[in-house]
């Protein structure tokens, strides 16, 4: 019997996996495949942080296949119909991806071949939901979400039993080094564990606190998060798992809230399928010759969290040291660099897709420009955080800020978000980059410029 080709991608899982399920139905051998693709146009082959993930987790996939993973490297199209070629493979299965490279791609692919696609990465394809005057795509999340709330969402499904496998030459997973060398900037990631196994624990350690996740998600000293976001990412676990788990512990207002930011985690996807310019483009074409600044000395402060604004030294040091960084300070952070540096979105957007572990170029697309006020139901441009009052409202005692920024251990709680006013300031730490007050005014005169 002809063997069959299961292409992995972000789906790195066996169970609720549609493509290796249709695959192991049909009763021919296997050949499960992933290849490293680096041929992403523009800058959006995977960052540094996101390697160190692959390869761990590709070791985790590798080892529920019992050792047959086959591993290629190279221009992804051109691999599987090698491999179709050389196997006399009958067909090719895999789950759909909704980045507009992986699309194109795929489309050219089921042209030339036997393939058979399925949804194995949202709780809805993007082109499920539309409004009801038009049949357009949602540009606004409350009706897209009260519209998805309609729909149900399929259940799970198992991992499939004793698969058959055809033997491939593989390549050697270390031959890729996706794990970084000297300086060894991932040695911070120690409470990170990529997998299918280490993500089905997460989801049932968090299942615990869900409760209470409507207030805890926004306190960064708390560990009040799922922290599935890579996991999902990667696809180690589906979003149909988290949903039906979530809503079966009835946790009340908390699981409501964080069905909602799967909810928005479709909704970023719907909208980089409609919208393929959506890394490198405004949606709101106002912002289209808006001038930015330009200075690296900013943005390098930024980018290692030297700006002498506690919060936001805090959260870039969590990012650099453990490849996350709290939601809640993410759009802190962001809000920062655009509205009080008026640095351009992008600038932020490719520092976070080199250095997340979860990231998603359509949440990471989608969430900057909402930040910027310039993408689908955008914050207003008036919609600066003061990064002071952020930090004093979300981490009073200033607990996240003293575990990332240890300078700032001497400084009495009450200042611990604005330093610089201390009766004696702390000498090893920078004095703020920007003038809170200055910079909010700046960034309304340039905003409101756009209104003309």
């Amino acid at each position: 019997m002809k063997p069959v080709i299961v292409w992995f991608r972000q789906d790195l899982r066996l169970a609720d996996n549609p493509a290796l399920r249709a695959a192991a139905a049909t009763g021919a051998p296997l050949i499960c495949l992933f290849v490293l693709d680096d041929q992403t146009p523009g800058d959006w082959k995977w960052g540094g942080a996101s390697r160190w993930w692959l390869h761990h987790s590709l070791c985790s996939l590798d080892k529920s296949l019992d050792g047959n993973l086959v591993l290629r490297r190279g221009d992804g199209a051109k691999i599987v119909k090698s491999l179709v070629k050389e196997t006399g493979a009958e067909a090719v299965f895999w789950n759909r991806c909704y980045e507009p490279f992986a699309v194109e791609r795929d489309k050219a692919l089921k042209a030339e071949l036997a393939v058979q696609s399925f949804n194995g990465a949202l709780l809805h394809e993007p082109w499920a939901l539309t409004t009801k005057t038009g049949g357009k795509p949602f540009r606004v999340f409350t009706p897209f979400w009260k519209a998805m709330r309609m729909l149900e969402v399929d259940k799970p499904h198992p991992a499939p039993g004793k698969l058959h496998h055809h033997s491939v030459k593989s390549d050697a997973l270390k031959s890729w080094k996706l794990l970084p060398t000297r300086p060894n900037w991932a040695k911070g990631f120690v409470d990170w564990t990529p997998g299918e196994k280490a993500a089905q624990d997460a989801l049932y350690d968090f299942l615990d606190d869900v409760g209470e996740y409507g207030t805890a998600r926004d306190l960064p000293d708390r560990d009040g998060t799922s922290r599935l976001s890579p996991h999902l990412h990667w696809g180690e676990i589906s979003p149909r798992q988290v949903w039906h788990a979530i809503k079966a512990r009835h946790a009340g207002h908390g699981s409501e809230t964080f069905l909602k930011e799967l909810g928005w985690r479709e909704f970023c996807a719907q909208l980089l399928f409609h919208n393929p310019e959506l890394p490198d483009k405004p949606l709101d074409q106002r912002f289209v010759k808006f001038k930015w600044r330009k200075s690296e000395k900013d943005f390098g402060a930024w980018t290692q969290g030297q700006t002498g604004i506690p919060i936001v030294d805090a959260g870039m040091h969590q990012l650099w040291q453990t490849g996350w960084m709290h939601n809640r300070v993410r759009m802190i952070v962001a809000s920062l660099l655009i509205k009080h540096l008026g640095i351009h979105w992008r600038e932020g957007e490719r520092w976070f897709w080199d250095t997340l572990v979860d990231a998603d170029l359509a949440s990471n697309s989608a969430n900057w420009q909402w930040v910027a006020g310039c993408g689908a139901d955008a914050a207003p441009f008036f919609r600066i955080f003061n990064p002071v009052l952020q930090g004093k409202k979300f981490d009073p005692r200033g607990v996240y800020v003293r575990r990332f920024v240890p300078e700032l251990n001497i400084v009495p709680d009450q200042y611990i978000h604005n330093p610089w006013e201390a009766p004696q300031p702390p000498a090893n730490y920078p004095q703020p980059i920007v003038d809170l007050a200055k910079g909010r005014d700046r960034a309304l005169k340039a905003f409101r410029a756009l209104k003309a």
